[in-house]
C-alpha cells in the first residue's frame, strides 16, 4: 500500500505570482482580440496602428501598402501575430493555474521560459528599438513577467519536494 501524497500548498508570495500571471494572460488575451477586431474592422491599417506608434515608426509617418496583394499579406501577418499573442495570453492563465491550484514548479518553469521568450522578444524586438508605442500597457507586460517570475519561487514548495 502505498501513501497518499498530500498536494502541497503555495505560499502569499506563489499566489502573488499567480495573480500576475493572470493578469499578464488577460492582457495578452485583449491583444489577441483586438487585433481580431481591428482586422474585421479596420483592415490591415487598424491592425498596424496597434503596433505601430514608437519613436521608429510614427503612426503619421507609416506608409501604408497601397497594392491589395502586399495589404493582404500583411494583414494576414498581423492577424497571426495577434492570435499568437492572445494564445500566450492563454498559456498565461494555465501557468497561473498551475502555480495558485498546485504550486508547481513546472507551471513556473513554464512561466519563467515560455512566457520569457514572448515577453522578451517583444521588449527588444518591438519596444525598445521605438517601433511599438511605449506606454503603460505595453511596457506593463514585461513588467507583470518580471514581477511574477521574481515573487513565485519564494512561495513554492521546496524543488526537492516536487517529483
Amino acid at each position: 500500500m502505498g501513501s497518499i501524497r498530500r498536494q502541497p500548498q503555495p505560499g502569499s508570495a506563489a499566489k502573488i505570482g499567480a495573480l500576475l500571471f493572470l493578469l499578464w494572460g488577460v492582457l495578452h488575451i485583449w491583444v489577441g482580440y483586438e487585433g481580431v477586431h481591428q482586422y474585421l474592422l479596420n483592415g490591415v491599417q487598424g491592425q498596424w496602428n496597434m503596433v505601430i506608434g514608437g519613436r521608429q515608426a510614427p503612426r503619421e509617418a507609416f506608409i501604408h501598402a497601397t497594392d491589395a496583394i502586399t495589404a493582404h499579406a500583411q494583414g494576414q501577418l498581423l492577424l497571426n501575430f495577434c492570435i499568437d499573442v492572445g494564445g500566450y495570453g492563454v498559456l498565461g492563465l494555465a501557468v497561473a493555474w498551475l502555480i495558485w491550484a498546485r504550486a508547481s514548479w513546472v507551471g513556473y518553469f513554464i512561466g519563467l521560459v515560455a512566457i520569457g521568450i514572448c515577453d522578451l522578444t517583444f521588449l527588444f524586438a518591438l519596444v525598445t528599438p521605438g517601433i511599438i508605442e511605449m506606454n503603460a500597457g505595453t511596457v506593463g507586460g514585461p513588467v507583470l513577467w518580471f514581477l511574477a517570475i521574481a515573487i513565485s519561487p519564494f512561495g513554492l514548495p521546496s524543488l526537492r519536494t516536487e517529483a
